[in-house]
């Protein structure tokens, strides 16, 4: 239920005192949730430490634009992020190669997985120990697959992608935490095909791109948005390969929406001062 006096709603991850009713029949209820170090809006989680990002490189085909908005949401609240590449033994090297490029000068932890052939799991285990990790993605990448592999035990529900337009079902309904027998818990979350910014603004989105960081302050502009202006230190890195076109084209789409949605709200203010 929802916590009238501090207007927080309970959330899978959140640590609380309760009070016990009834021992024997595990009755009880929450007297209070204890501050969160971290939050997710979607997928709605707290205190996590750790989100996967799970991205197929087919059966779904990747999206890369939702998983940029995915690692901005856990830079936006300083949650570490590793990407999983899913599902490498349906494609050629060359495909999957294709995606590391696109993120490899970001400093993300990127690990390259697949059920069939037992590849990246040893690695993968060791993520979550200590630790509640969080695992997202578009629906049909693998999820619950990937849990079910790394507990080593049938835990999660999976589901096949549809063959017709390539698009997962929604196996897993709820957040739900599962604790790990070595130290930890890992959270599945229901998959999505959408994912709305929340908290950054036009201004402030360049400071959630880890490979723009060593650039800061080096243009010529200040204010620069890294796109159309001269002399920007940023298009130079690009220019030399040192930061991905796709995710810079990618940020310069992000930018402009969200400058887009700041006028927008700025001129429906001034039409209300107005009337």
């Amino acid at each position: 239920g929802l916590f009238r006096k501090d207007e927080v709603v309970p959330l899978p991850g959140d640590r609380v005192y309760i009070s016990i009713v009834d021992f024997t029949k595990k009755v009880g209820f929450i007297e209070e949730i204890l501050p969160r170090q971290s939050q997710l809006v979607r997928p709605a989680v707290a205190n996590i430490d750790t989100v996967a990002l799970v991205v197929s490189v087919k059966a779904p085909a990747p999206d890369l634009m939702l998983l940029d908005k995915l690692l901005l949401s856990a830079e936006v609240n300083g949650i570490d992020a590793i990407i999983c590449i899913n599902k490498i033994d349906l494609v050629e090297a060359e495909e999957y190669n294709r995606i590391i490029d696109e993120y490899k000068e970001s400093g993300y932890n990127l690990i390259l997985l697949s059920s069939k052939a037992n590849v990246g799991f040893n690695t993968l285990k060791k993520a979550p120990k200590d630790r509640i990790t969080v695992f997202a993605g578009q629906s049909g990448v693998g999820k619950s697959t990937i849990l079910n592999k790394i507990m080593d035990s049938w835990i999660m529900e999976t589901g096949e992608v549809s063959s017709r337009i390539e698009r997962g079902k929604h196996t897993t309904r709820h957040a739900e935490l599962v604790e790990l027998k070595d130290g930890g818990y890992v959270v599945d979350t229901p998959g999505f095909s959408s994912f709305e910014l929340a908290g950054i603004s036009h201004t402030t989105l360049e400071t959630y791109y880890p490979e723009f960081s060593s650039y800061f302050g080096r243009c010529r502009f200040t204010g620069c948005s890294h796109i159309s202006e001269p002399d920007c230190c940023v298009k130079q890195a690009l220019t030399e390969g040192l930061i991905s076109a796709g995710r810079h084209k990618r940020y310069a789409e992000l930018y402009n929406l969200l400058k887009m949605q700041k006028d927008n709200e700025y001129r429906g203010k001034n039409r209300k001062g107005k009337d």
